[in-house]
């Protein structure tokens, strides 16, 4: 009983974020209408939440190890290129494309890990040069080869229903991918020995690799997930929409990074969880979204966001603090 108290709930990683989650959630009731909450509202923040969490999950891992990878933001295009291309413009099977997508994010995503490990050089810094690689590479073999940067593409059913379909006519079906992979990384990073890996590797990952933690195995593996995942939302982006375009995705950088920080994951690394992680993208999607559900101007909602994650460190901080100082009162 004395785990579930109210104190030790307050010093996990993920209370700034669910109390942050309630407030927007809160705030947006109040000052905009109940329909923000109805199937039809809550479809247009949750899809936006699920194509992000997809993504920001490994990168809120990678951060909790003390890593960053930026190049998810041409990593989205390239998969929905891919597909398309594949698929689309060459009319090889749905399925040669899926999986032609997920390859090439999982090339970028070992080029990216072998880079990081083997060289001085900051992940911020090889991911970067790797952004501007990708997006260069998509753009030049998709004006060579099909002579234009937009690819239209028409699924299989089968692909169609897994992949790219709305349920109940607006929400999109990657919700579930993304409910069925948190629930995976839930598993492996909180209840395997995975987990306390990543997070001493963001305390000390010299002192991680002297305690026989594959650093270099593992860190490779972070950013394949980081690369695949984005490349797997691009996959499922143009299977949704019928098509796929070479720009687009970057967005996604600072919205992940928002989303994990506001989840409770510390810059410095070390410290965060996969459940702070999903209320924190959902609540940027809610800000994102919620704006349109009141009569305030489309213009504030960049500050909205600026102050949010402001707001969300410093409760982070705050909330480390407590648990770090944290001792249990001994029983007399």
């Amino acid at each position: 009983m004395n785990n579930l108290s109210f104190g030790n709930l307050l010093r996990r990683p993920e209370a700034g974020a669910f109390l942050g989650l309630v407030g927007v959630l809160l705030f947006f009731v109040v000052f905009g209408s109940t329909k923000f909450l109805e199937p039809a509202g809550a479809a247009s923040w949750l899809n936006v939440a699920a194509n992000l969490g997809i993504i920001a999950l490994p990168i809120g891992l990678l951060m909790i190890a003390g890593d960053l990878d930026i190049s998810i933001g041409a990593m989205i295009p390239a998969g929905s290129m891919t597909v398309a291309v594949l698929s689309g413009y060459y009319d090889l099977p749905i399925w040669v494309g899926m999986l032609g997508a997920l390859a090439f994010g999982l090339i970028v995503g070992l080029v990216n890990g072998y880079l990081v490990v083997h060289t001085a050089v900051p992940s911020l810094i090889v991911t970067l040069g790797t952004l501007f690689a990708v997006q260069g590479l998509m753009l030049g073999t998709s004006v060579l080869v099909t002579g234009t940067t937009s690819v239209a593409l028409t699924a299989d059913p089968w692909a169609k229903f897994l992949f790219g379909q709305f349920l109940a006519g607006s929400f999109q079906v990657i919700i579930l991918w993304w409910v069925a992979i948190t629930a995976i990384f839930i598993f492996f990073i909180h209840f395997s020995p995975y987990g306390n890996w990543i997070f001493a590797m963001g305390g000390d990952k010299v002192s991680a690799r002297n305690a026989g933690i594959p650093t270099t195995r593992l860190t490779m593996v972070l950013f394949v997930l980081s690369a695949m995942s984005a490349s797997f939302v691009g996959m499922c982006q143009a299977i949704l929409f019928n098509s796929a375009q070479v720009s687009g995705g970057m967005t996604f950088i600072f919205n992940s990074i928002i989303s994990v920080v506001v989840g409770g994951v510390l810059l410095t690394g070390g410290f965060g969880s996969v459940i702070g992680i999903f209320f924190g993208t959902i609540t940027f999607a809610v800000v994102n979204q919620g704006i349109y559900f009141t009569t305030f101007d489309r213009n504030w909602s960049s500050l909205i966001i600026g102050v949010m994650l402001l707001v969300a460190v410093l409760m982070n901080n705050t909330f480390r603090q407590m648990a770090l100082t944290y001792s249990p009162k001994k029983k007399k």
